[in-house]
C-alpha cells in the first residue's frame, strides 16, 4: 500500500510542477495557460474551425478519446489522426514521420488548432506535424514531458510540460490535463452541451 501512496504523491508532484510557456518562451502560470487554451478553444468553436489531436501509443488513444469528447461534449469540431488505414497507408507509401503532417496538410485550414501530445516531445512524426501546422497558420498546443529540452516543448502557441521522469507519470498527467481543460470549457460554456 505504501508503494501506491508513493506513486500517487509522485503523480501529484508531476501535476503540481506543470510548466506552461507561450510561443515566445514566456513563463505563464498554470491558470493563465489554461485560460488562454480555453479562449483559443472558444474562438475555434465560434469560427467553426477544427481541433486536431495527435500522438503515438498511449498518446494516440488520448488523442482519439479527446477528439470524441470534444466533439460530443464540447460542441466543436475535432478529429484525431489515428485511423489505422490512414496511418498505415501514409506510413507505408510516404513515411512514418509524415503520418500526421500529411493528413494535416490535406484536411486542415488556417485558424484550426493542432493539439500535439508527446511524452518525450521528440517523436519525429509529432515534430513534423507541428512544423506543418506552423506552415499552414494553425494554432498549436503541445503537451510534453520527460526531458525539459525536448523539441516540441517550445514549438506551440501554448506549451504544457510535465516534469516527470517516467512515461506513466507523464501520460497520467496529460490525461488529467486534457480532461481538466475540456471540463473547464464545458463549465464555462454550458450552451455547448445538448
Amino acid at each position: 500500500m505504501s508503494e501506491y501512496l508513493t506513486y500517487v504523491e509522485q503523480l501529484k508532484e508531476a501535476l503540481g510542477g506543470l510548466v506552461v510557456t507561450s510561443r515566445d518562451g514566456s513563463l505563464l502560470t498554470q491558470n493563465e495557460g489554461l485560460r488562454r487554451w480555453l479562449e483559443m478553444t472558444h474562438a475555434l468553436r465560434l469560427d467553426k474551425k477544427t481541433m486536431y489531436f495527435i500522438g503515438n501509443g498511449a498518446s494516440a488513444m488520448m488523442a482519439g478519446h479527446m477528439a470524441a469528447d470534444a466533439s460530443k461534449n464540447g460542441g466543436f469540431r475535432s478529429l484525431a489522426f489515428n485511423d489505422a488505414a490512414l496511418m498505415t497507408a501514409v506510413s507505408n507509401d510516404i513515411c512514418y514521420a509524415q503520418c500526421f503532417s500529411f493528413p494535416l496538410m490535406r484536411f486542415a485550414d488556417p485558424g484550426d488548432i493542432l493539439t500535439a501530445i508527446s511524452s518525450s516531445g521528440n517523436s519525429p512524426n509529432v515534430v513534423a506535424a507541428i512544423e506543418q501546422a506552423r506552415a499552414m497558420n494553425l494554432g498549436v498546443i503541445t503537451l510534453t514531458g520527460l526531458k525539459p529540452d525536448n523539441k516540441a516543448r517550445t514549438m506551440g502557441d501554448l506549451n504544457f510540460y510535465i516534469p516527470a521522469s517516467t512515461y506513466g507519470l507523464v501520460e497520467a498527467s496529460h490525461q488529467a490535463l486534457l480532461h481538466g481543460w475540456l471540463d473547464l470549457y464545458m463549465e464555462a460554456h454550458p450552451e455547448t452541451q445538448s
